[in-house]
């Protein structure tokens, strides 16, 4: 039996080897890209990728090891094509991504939309992100207050993204996409749900809580508690009190802000009922102008992978290879497309950054489709979690 330390001093040997030939292998790809910059053509060329690597796949002596330089030549010629990336921003040529950058976006001016009612959480973000006195109005959807910033007839839409304990508000991703409206902002606040009745209503009469899917969602586990209540969604928990007020009945309560008991003339049952007591939302402001700042330091985009084995890998790879810090990944079912999916990615940076510049041009050659949702200041709170 030979000796394990004389195996792994072999080992290391042909190791050395294999870094020799990468650099020099890395090398030619820089020559490759010279090329490319001199002819405008593309760095990303799948079809001439799939012919290499069936061909080099095919020459190992064993079905296991052509899986696995498949595998390893896939990771070299995607660290070609992102130095390629790199050359090309170097030589000063960008990619054009459809913003404009300003010294700052004027927030003091225009109307705000949001969807809801007056006491709704939404409204609560409005006023902490533009003021107290800020030109606002509510409409009834979400899809209604995108409508309304693209056909001009207001400047601004909050909307809630993602809850910290509830996750997503899938429906608002969905119509970044199908929108031409763009992120410029954030808010983060914090959700305090109560058990809203009628003055006579006692914890014993209730019998039926209307609210939010999200706040129904948010209050699980108190709701558990009362197996014996119906639940009922409404489009906003602000709504919900509303309808509390109108209907007048005793036997009905909304789960909604502590705040909506002053507005609608309702008792407080019982407050703070969310299972989880740190319970924050994110909204996001969105514009219809394709605008960023030198201070936007936040990136959203959604794209498209090709469908096939560790495609998402390799899009993500252009986050790690640029040193760029991922802070959320979301998905979504494409509904065109059965058991494919649409990926949501925020990260740290700002569109003048190279690096961000030589990640987006990467996935923008190499993913199914790419959409910039927006660049925009961060909102930090201590007690996001």
């Amino acid at each position: 039996m030979r000796d394990l330390l004389e195996i792994r001093n072999e080992i290391d040997t042909i190791d050395q080897e294999i870094v020799r030939l990468y650099e020099e292998r890395m090398k030619k790809a820089e020559q490759v890209a010279d090329y490319k910059i001199r002819t405008g053509k593309s760095v990303y060329d799948p079809v001439r990728e799939k012919e290499k690597l069936d061909s080099l796949s095919a020459m190992a002596s064993t079905p296991f090891n052509g899986c696995g330089i498949r595998e390893l030549f896939q990771q070299i010629m995607s660290g070609s094509r992102k130095r390629q990336y790199q050359l090309l921003s170097e030589h000063g040529i960008m990619e054009p991504f459809g913003f404009n950058l300003m010294d700052e976006i004027d927030m003091s001016s225009g109307k705000v939309v949001f969807q809801g009612a007056q006491g709704a959480y939404t409204q609560q973000a409005v006023m902490s992100f533009f003021g107290m006195n800020c030109d606002s109005y509510h409409v009834d959807t979400w899809r209604e207050a995108m409508e309304a910033i693209s056909n001009g007839d207001a400047a601004f839409a909050v909307l809630p993204i993602e809850n910290s304990s509830a996750g997503a508000v899938s429906e608002n991703y969905d119509l970044l996409v199908e929108y031409d409206n763009t992120i410029v902002g954030e808010q983060i606040i914090q959700i305090r749900h109560a058990l809203l009745g009628t003055e006579d209503a006692t914890m014993e009469d209730i019998k039926e809580v209307y609210s939010h899917p999200q706040a129904l969602m948010q209050c699980e586990q108190y709701l558990k508690g009362h197996s014996n209540w119906g639940q009922l969604r409404v489009l906003n928990t602000a709504i919900a009190a509303m309808k509390i007020r109108d209907d007048k009945d005793k036997t009905h309560a909304a789960i909604a802000g502590v705040g909506n008991a002053k507005i609608y003339g309702l008792k407080i049952l019982e407050d703070s009922i969310q299972d989880n007591k740190e319970n924050y939302t994110r909204f996001i402001v969105v514009s219809h102008r394709h605008v960023y700042t030198p201070k936007s330091n936040k990136i959203s985009i959604c794209f498209e992978a090709p469908h096939e084995s560790g495609s998402l890998y390799h899009m993500l790879s252009h986050f790690i290879y640029n040193n760029l810090n991922m802070s959320s990944i979301q998905s979504r079912p494409i509904r065109e497309e059965a058991w494919e999916y649409r990926f949501f990615v925020d990260f740290e940076g700002n569109l003048e950054d190279s690096a961000v510049q030589n990640a987006l041009r990467g996935l923008k050659e190499e993913a199914t489709s790419l959409k910039i949702l927006g660049n925009y200041p961060s909102e930090n709170s201590n007690g996001w979690r």
